[in-house]
């Protein structure tokens, strides 16, 4: 007899992720009657913001994606991989972010899309760990307050696994570590678990 695959533990089921996307698309077309531009921080946002902007409906909503290299320690520094497309001269922007925990690349994103002359600037992120933060950053639209937990699936990867998985899970971050595949049995295939 075979043990079963490892699985992570499930945070956010399908129907917990899109009563937060509701809620949240709800409170930005309140806040926006004029409509908002949608940045996505590639490649985490993706999913949600893609369910983000479909759940979006009272508004019109342009989307645009940047990329950014990692924040380095030793340098200080992020670079711009990809930038924006879209003007945002006199526009509300809305940073759409997977999950914020330091602080740092985001205030630099912030800073960045502000200095082309957006009206508005704000941010929301699907997961928020706050505990961990180093650069006091207000968030305006958080879905969901996390710990220190090691999370994935709904666009969330290690070694770019795991990002179309639709729940938010955490794992042991050791193991998947060790060998990023720990998982994949229990969240792909027929069988899966997760």
């Amino acid at each position: 007899m075979s043990a079963a695959p490892l699985a992570p533990k499930v945070l956010l089921d399908e129907d917990a992720i899109a009563a937060t996307v509701a809620r949240l698309a709800s409170e930005i077309e309140r806040n926006h009657p004029n409509g908002v531009v949608l940045v996505g921080v590639l490649k985490g946002a993706l999913v949600f913001l893609a369910d983000l902007a479909r759940a979006i409906t009272a508004v019109p909503v342009t989307i645009d994606f940047l990329a950014l290299s990692r924040y380095e320690p030793d340098s200080g520094r992020v670079r711009l991989l990809k930038d924006l497309d879209v003007d945002v001269t006199d526009r509300d922007v809305l940073i759409v972010e997977d999950l914020v925990d330091t602080g740092l690349t985001l205030a630099y994103l912030v800073r960045q899309i502000a200095e082309r002359g957006a009206s508005t600037v704000e941010v929301c992120t699907l997961l928020d760990r706050s505990k961990q933060r180093i650069v006091p950053l207000p968030l305006r639209y958080v879905g969901y307050e996390v710990d220190d937990q090691f999370v994935l699936g709904y666009g969330l990867q290690v070694g770019e696994r795991y990002r179309n998985v639709r729940v938010v899970a955490a794992g042991d971050r050791d193991e998947l570590l060790a060998d990023p595949d720990v998982y994949c049995a229990s969240c792909y295939g027929p069988n899966r678990a997760v």
